[in-house]
């Protein structure tokens, strides 16, 4: 092999042939080392029904490429020793980006999805606009520069962004429409690199079930509350993306009869609400009309009330603000309710700003849930709060271009 990328990147030309067929058996290898960790030629000869000799020498290429390292003799209770081979997790990297929309969190991971370098840029804004694809793509290659790894052992990117994604296509139905090339495209032309376009609340979701699942849990749903609504699904172990990626769009179920109009154009959606945007409404309302609470000092002073403080004021004891994070997640736990009877999950992840509140939401979701759902589905669910922290997302996406490029 000339390089990792070559390896990686590029479909050799001899389609069908040795080559191709012996490219698809060290991913196959990689992919099986990336599960099941450390592993014998026995091993990958027994999984991948591959002949020993076939097995011995592409392990021996991935060995003199760097891919793979050899861990020496194992112990075993007779007979001759075998070798013990694993991934080298120094040999290639995967970078991860995601585009919030009043930040930009980048990760690096390498092979073991381990974190190796890490960087949050709060000076920005997401707006549809031509210059601010061009500011993305500027931070994107500052931060590949800089980010102390040599630019030539980072073999993929993924990037995440809030609203509707087709990850196939690696297009943003929210974003940077205006132009016939993708923003996939758009950024592999700038970057030179690999690129996968994933939505952010699915990358988030796959972070949460792959760095926090316990052995039993292979249906997860991973519950999104900032200043919209919206959901993972991990069915079987793999996201689910329905056709063209959009599945999840949970805060624009007509849950109520309202007439307030939500971000997509129509009434009574469940982000109306319950989201982060719909709670910072209602206490502008709430203080307006004359209501009690510690966060008056800031509306007197035509300062904006962000959920977040509202959160923080609930943590202090504010009367008001626990009664509005406790109608949102009573509200959210009838919705909930709806869910865990169509897919029967065994845990839910409450991630987003609105975790923060902690049992001040979680409570009452859980009591709404279970008063709504069936008791046989509900008392096999489990519930807990996010674990990760902001950067998840970036995390997520780098982990989903690690198993895109290696086969998993």
């Amino acid at each position: 092999m000339s390089s990792l990328i070559d390896f990686f990147n590029h479909e050799p030309t001899e389609k069908g042939g040795l080559s191709h067929k012996n490219n698809i058996i060290k991913r196959n290898i990689l992919a099986y080392m990336a599960k099941n960790g450390e592993s014998t030629l026995a091993d990958l000869t027994k999984e991948l029904k591959i002949s020993v000799p076939t097995i011995t020498k592409l392990v021996q290429e991935l060995v003199d490429e760097g891919i793979v390292i050899d861990l020496g003799k194992v112990e075993t209770p007779g007979g001759r020793r075998p070798n013990v081979y694993g991934l080298a997790h120094t040999t290639i990297y995967f970078a991860g980006v995601n585009v919030g929309r009043d930040r930009m969190d980048y990760v690096i991971t390498d092979l073991h999805n381990n974190v190796i370098y890490e960087k949050t840029d709060e000076n920005f804004e997401l707006t549809d606009r031509t210059n601010c694809l061009q500011t993305i793509i500027k931070n994107i290659e500052n931060f590949l520069a800089n980010c102390e790894i040599e630019r030539q052992k980072i073999i993929g990117l993924g990037l995440c962004i809030v609203g509707r994604v087709n990850t196939h296509q690696g297009r943003s139905y929210k974003y940077f429409t205006s132009t016939e090339e993708s923003l996939k495209e758009l950024i592999e032309s700038r970057i030179g690199i690999h690129v996968i376009v994933e939505n952010d609340t699915r990358a988030r979701c796959f972070a949460e079930y792959t760095q926090s699942k316990a052995r039993d849990e292979h249906n997860v749903l991973y519950l999104h509350l900032g200043l919209g609504v919206a959901i993972g699904i991990v069915i079987d172990g793999k996201l689910y993306y329905g056709k063209n990626g959009f599945a999840g769009e949970f805060g624009h179920i007509p849950f109520f009869n309202n007439e307030k109009i939500c971000f997509c154009g129509k009434k009574g959606c469940l982000e109306t609400e319950v989201s982060g945007l719909a709670i910072e409404q209602k206490m502008g309302e709430l203080v307006r009309s004359g209501a009690n609470t510690i966060l008056r000092t800031r509306y007197e002073n035509n300062e904006q009330i962000h959920i977040d403080d509202i959160i923080q004021a609930a943590l202090s004891d504010d009367n008001l603000s626990i009664e509005l994070l406790e109608e949102a997640g009573e509200k959210v736990g009838k919705a909930v309710a709806f869910l865990i009877n169509i897919f029967n999950p065994e845990t839910v992840i409450i991630g987003g700003n609105l975790a923060a509140a902690g049992d001040y939401l979680l409570l009452p979701i859980k009591a709404s849930t279970n008063k709504y759902s069936l008791s046989l589905v509900y008392k096999d669910t489990k519930f807990r709060l996010s674990k990760l922290s902001s950067s998840a997302p970036a995390l997520g996406v780098a982990m989903l271009m690690r198993n895109h490029i290696i086969g998993f």
